[in-house]
């Protein structure tokens, strides 16, 4: 083919594969003004031309668009402002291989949209008024530079310079936007930044996409030259000039699976032992926490999600954290699930802010000062697994942003006159440490975790870490950590010295090795979301109503005692759901809730028991529990009753001493009397002395 590609290639071209769609786009437009042809059909028709259209994109498009211009209708409609848009290219190029060689070429790329800045017009052909005799002369814009006749064309001013006026009326703009895509985080390297590329899309383009969409962007890379102080500087800054831009609706569609693997994953499916090994494959070289391990492996799987005909939206995926003590290895398995996961963010809640986790507005170069959405972490796991180490660590400002993500999935920003909601339909895994270092089995968790109330009761499943002493424990992981530290000395030896043999490293090597190696787990996961939506049987939805009740029961009778509320109940089906996607099961059966329900008991075992009554109260867990309750009710009765007699002023001995009759402990009431003394509902005027604030 010759250099030039001609109007009439395309106008066949058109004619031979398009011509339905061509007047599809005739009968809708101007509201539809883009025809999109795939790259597979040009190449079908002319090697040569598809060739063309990736070497020599800017003139090869030209032609398309005129050809498309002049397409012959029935209707005599004329495609005078359409456009022809090429999507699915042979291949995509990763943002951080893009070189030199790519400039001028037409490539296709993927990634999270990170920034978006608002719609706004973009001038097209300006109209210019002379001040001197009103001639009005035409001038194409192209670029961002700003461009301004020199000379006024017409006879009146026989070519002098003249004054000129834009008119706005006269001119032609079409809409404009940036947007900013990075990398997706399931395809960086460990410990990789993740790379960034702003993409200019415009007219029926521009105002589709959002903060936190995966996309596939095909354009023409260009280049423009940086200015610095001292001048023009010699290296060049890339953009993506945006033909195409399409959402990628599907989660895990960049996650291929192929013939082979997906006769793997069946392979695993009929393995009775399944359920084990995926378990067991989690975080290996981390002994025990059996418990954890299988949650987690259900957190992965997730439930489904339910859009109901009101509109409201169930979500399907499980929240879970982790409390304990330091040194206990929750760091650790927090960054084996976000790796594990095929869409998964690690972030630490000390280092993060309520912009960086959700989504917020900024004004910088970007936006060439305007306003832009960004989107935070939370976005950017949409549809996977946003880990979040030291939790507490947080502001309290900060971590009360993440209640809108954790309940409604969604993150609403209201700022600088932009009203936006995206998306955060991602599980939560998140890991804390108790305020004093160690974690109190007999203080309420909510005392003990600088967390707000509210934020801790939206996790479906919470359990405690804790380091306490025990022989045979500690002999087991002694001996586990050891084991993991030779394996690694006998391969870094074989690797870097050779007198060790393969066969003797993978021997050693056995003990830490997950049972289901990663790549293939994580596609078994992405398969299992993709593929199973499993229907829960008659007899698991009414063993699960028999537990709930159950529970409940244990209330019945105490008057402002909540065992557990309906969020449970929730939980429950979620992770019926995940157990039985976890085995690629279309049903969830009696199997599956009795699983879910031994993780849920030792969950509430941890953390819901009050050990003073050794009965479930969700307030032992989130706030005060009724013990508590009813102790404090009492202290403040006997400080009015004492008050009453002591002639407004109540002797803390005194109120200790009738306190110790009511079967309130000394030392309990003393505290009880500090914590009233924090929160401001008594005083003590002189010491010793204490008095009600609304007595």
């Amino acid at each position: 083919m010759s250099e030039d590609v001609s109007i009439e290639n395309w106008e066949e071209f058109l004619g031979k594969y398009y011509k339905d769609r061509v007047l599809e786009l005739a009968s809708e437009y101007p509201e539809k003004r883009s025809l999109i042809i795939e790259w597979s059909d040009v190449d079908r028709y002319d090697s040569e031309l598809a060739d063309a259209l990736l070497e020599r994109p800017d003139m090869t498009l030209e032609r398309a668009e005129e050809a498309l211009r002049n397409f012959d209708l029935p209707t005599g409609t004329i495609l005078d402002k359409s456009h022809v848009r090429i999507s699915k290219l042979p291949q995509r190029t990763e943002i951080r291989e893009l070189r030199s060689h790519h400039i001028s070429r037409f490539i296709a790329l993927e990634g999270l949209v990170r920034k978006a800045t608002e719609v706004r017009p973009k001038l097209i052909i300006a109209a210019f008024e002379c001040q001197k005799c009103g001639h009005f002369t035409m001038v194409e814009q192209s670029g961002s530079r700003y461009v301004e006749p020199y000379l006024c064309e017409s006879d009146a001013c026989a070519g002098r310079k003249g004054a000129f006026k834009l008119s706005v009326a006269r001119s032609e703009f079409e809409d404009a936007q940036k947007i900013m895509i990075q990398e997706s985080p399931e395809n960086l390297r460990g410990g990789a930044q993740p790379q960034t590329l702003d993409i200019h899309v415009e007219d029926d383009q521009a105002g589709v996409i959002a903060p936190g969409d995966r996309v596939v962007a095909t354009g023409i890379l260009r280049s423009f030259q940086r200015s610095t102080q001292t001048g023009k500087s010699t290296t060049f800054d890339i953009f993506l000039e945006g033909i195409h831009v399409e959402l990628e609706e599907q989660q895990f569609a960049d996650l291929e699976i192929s013939k082979e693997d997906e006769e793997e994953i069946l392979n695993l499916k009929n393995d009775p032992q399944i359920y084990g090994k995926i378990v067991r494959s989690i975080a290996p070289t981390i002994y025990g926490y059996e418990e954890i391990k299988e949650a987690m492996a259900l957190q992965l799987l997730s439930g489904i999600v339910k859009s109901l005909p009101d509109g409201s939206r169930i979500r399907g995926d499980t929240h879970m954290l982790l409390v304990g003590d330091p040194g206990t290895g929750k760091s650790q398995l927090l960054r084996y699930v976000s790796k594990l996961a095929p869409k998964g963010v690690y972030t630490g809640g000390k280092s993060a802010t309520a912009a960086g986790l959700t989504a917020t507005a900024v004004k910088d170069e970007f936006g060439e000062g305007r306003w832009a959405l960004e989107a935070g972490a939370l976005v950017l796991a949409d549809g996977g697994i946003a880990a979040v180490d030291e939790l507490d660590k947080m502001k309290s400002e900060d971590s009360s942003a993440m209640h809108e993500a954790m309940e409604q999935q969604t993150i609403s920003i209201a700022k600088a006159g932009i009203m936006a909601t995206l998306k955060s339909r991602c599980a939560i895994i998140g890991a804390a440490n108790p305020k004093r270092g160690r974690f109190d089995m007999y203080r309420p968790l909510a005392e003990q975790i600088d967390m707000p109330v509210t934020l801790l009761s939206r996790f479906d499943l919470i359990f405690i870490v804790a380091d306490v002493p025990n022989e045979s424990d500690d002999r087991a992981i002694s001996e586990h950590i050891l084991q993991s530290h030779y394996a690694g000395e006998l391969g870094a030896r074989a690797k870097n010295v050779g007198d060790v043999r393969q066969e003797t490293v993978a021997q050693q090597m056995k003990s830490i090795q997950p049972e289901i190696p990663p790549g293939l787990l994580r596609k078994y996961i992405a398969y299992a979301k993709r593929n199973i939506f499993p229907v829960m049987t008659k007899e698991a939805r009414e063993r699960i109503i028999e537990f709930y009740i159950g529970l409940r029961m244990q209330g019945e009778g105490e008057k402002s005692a909540v065992p557990v509320t309906s969020r449970l109940l929730e939980g429950l089906v979620r992770l019926g759901e995940a157990s039985a996607r976890m085995r690629l099961g279309e049903e969830v059966t009696l199997v599956d809730v009795n699983r879910v329900i031994t993780i849920v008991e030792a969950s509430l075992k941890q953390v819901g028991v009050d050990p003073e009554t050794g009965k479930l109260d969700v307030d032992w867990m989130v706030g005060k529990p009724k013990s508590q309750r009813d102790k404090i009710t009492i202290l403040l009765d006997l400080i009015k009753a004492v008050m009453n007699e002591y002639g407004g002023e109540a002797p803390e001995e005194e109120v200790l001493e009738r306190a110790e009759e009511e079967g309130i402990d000394k030392m309990k009431a003393r505290t009880i009397i500090d914590r009233l003394k924090r929160d401001g509902e008594i005083t003590e005027p002189r010491q010793g002395i204490l008095k009600l604030v609304l007595a």
